[in-house]
Parts: structure tokens; C-alpha cells; sequence
């Protein structure tokens, strides 16, 4: 069986009290929900927010794939181990649209954390131009072998985060059936390329704007194993209500 995941990604939000806030109620419903919560706040937090985990984990949103040197602005895996963090958004799209993170870096900063023992959340996912075009599966099978290719990962080293960038601020909406089949084809690029044993057991995440509203019917999903969520996790109410509907699957 496959434990569910709730990721927080709070991107540039929040404050020092704002995340203790959080981070008090997060700590208080999360004890009876058979759901694994992940917050992943903004580097000046993240000792903050590890320090009060008590039913909770933490994620940095970036790593460098260095052991250490002169990269200025960045951290290491060490140094996210070091803070108690257990997990690393790798590959978001944010990421690599803004701030023009190839596949070749991704794939060093997957082996980096995979080689830490930090559990990478792989983030995957196509375009509106690109689906409309017919290439959604062919991108994110591309990025996601890219990333993968050469690593000799289980699944309880990788969580795979499926955000269709169409999905997001554009005005279309990703049903539950398009998300699920993008899900089950993940899963079947993982079983052709590492196992179908390690593909089962594989945590495949939905990114596409989960609110309270949606998260029931994307989290019933037969291969939805929870998900990356942006703007709801930073309001208490509704992150709970989306961890207390993917607990319930």
C-alpha cells in the first residue's frame, strides 16, 4: 500500500510567525491522519519549520548537486541533512522555466540527494502549447528518463510530482481522468525503464492547483498518490481539508 503525501510548497511566502503558526496547527491535525505531511517553506524557514516538526516533514525547494564551493546563494544536500530535512523538490516548474534549470543539472541534483539519502520529489509535466500539440506524454517521459537514466533508485528513494503546466493559470483545468492517465502512464515509463515492482510501490503526486474543492476526486484516483500543493497550503483550513481528503482514500 502506498501512503499517501501531502507537500506543502509555500514558495517566497510567509513569515517567522506565520510559519510557527503553521506549523502548531499542522502538528495538531496531522496526528490522526494516515497521511504523510511534507511542508516545504523558503530557505530562511526551513530550521524553523524542521525544529517544530512533530507530525510533519520538511522539503527544501532547491539543492545544488556540489558537495560545497563557491556557488553563492545555494545549499548543499549536506547542509539540508545537517537542518534535519528529509525531502528536496527537484525539477519544479517554476524552477525551470524561471530560472532555466536544464535536464542535465536536474538529473546531478536527483543523484545528489538520491546519494544523501534525501528523498527527492521529482516534478514532471508539460506545457498548454505542448499538449496541444500532441507532446505531453513524449515530454514528460523525456524528462523524466533524463532524470532517472543511470540512477539504481527504489521506490522509497524517489516521489514523482506531475504538474501540467497547462493547468496552472491558464484557465483550463485538468480533469481527474486526465490526471490519472497521465499518473498511470509515469508509473508505466518507471516499470518499462527501473520495475514493475518498483513502479507499484512508487508515491506519483498531482501539482496542477489542488484545492479543497478538487482534492477528493484527483486523490480517488487509482494511481494519485496525493499532492504537491501551492497557494492552498499557505491557508490552514484548506490544507487540512486536503490532507484529511487524501488520508481518506
Amino acid at each position: 500500500m502506498r501512503i499517501p503525501i501531502v507537500a506543502g510548497n509555500w514558495k517566497m511566502n510567509g513569515s517567522a510567525s506565520f510559519a510557527n503558526e503553521m506549523c502548531q496547527q499542522i502538528n495538531a491535525f496531522a496526528a490522526d491522519l494516515d497521511v504523510e505531511v511534507v511542508l516545504s517553506p523558503p530557505s530562511v524557514y526551513l530550521a524553523q519549520v524542521q525544529l517544530a516538526a512533530e507530525n510533519y516533514s520538511t522539503a527544501a525547494q532547491n539543492v545544488h548537486f556540489a558537495a560545497a564551493g563557491a556557488y553563492t546563494g545555494e545549499v548543499s544536500t549536506a547542509m539540508l541533512r545537517d537542518v534535519g530535512c528529509g525531502y528536496v523538490l527537484i525539477g519544479h516548474s517554476e524552477r525551470r522555466a524561471m530560472f532555466a534549470e536544464i535536464q542535465e543539472v536536474l538529473a546531478k541534483k536527483l543523484a545528489a540527494a538520491v546519494e544523501a539519502k534525501l528523498l527527492p520529489i521529482l516534478c514532471v509535466g508539460e506545457t498548454l502549447e505542448q499538449r496541444q500539440q500532441g507532446q505531453a506524454f513524449a515530454v514528460v517521459k523525456q524528462q523524466l528518463l533524463s532524470a532517472i537514466s543511470g540512477l539504481d533508485i527504489t521506490a522509497d528513494q524517489i516521489v514523482v510530482a506531475y504538474e501540467p503546466i497547462w493547468a496552472i493559470g491558464t484557465g483550463e483545468t485538468a480533469s481527474p481522468e486526465q490526471a490519472q492517465e497521465m499518473h498511470s502512464y509515469i508509473r508505466t515509463v518507471l516499470a518499462e525503464q527501473i520495475s514493475v515492482a518498483m513502479a507499484a510501490k512508487t508515491r506519483i503526486l498531482y501539482g496542477g492547483s489542488v484545492n479543497a474543492e478538487t482534492a477528493s476526486q484527483l486523490f480517488s484516483q487509482p494511481d494519485i498518490d496525493g499532492g504537491l500543493v501551492g497557494g492552498a497550503s499557505l491557508k490552514i483550513e484548506d490544507f487540512k481539508n486536503i490532507c484529511s481528503a487524501a488520508a481518506s482514500q
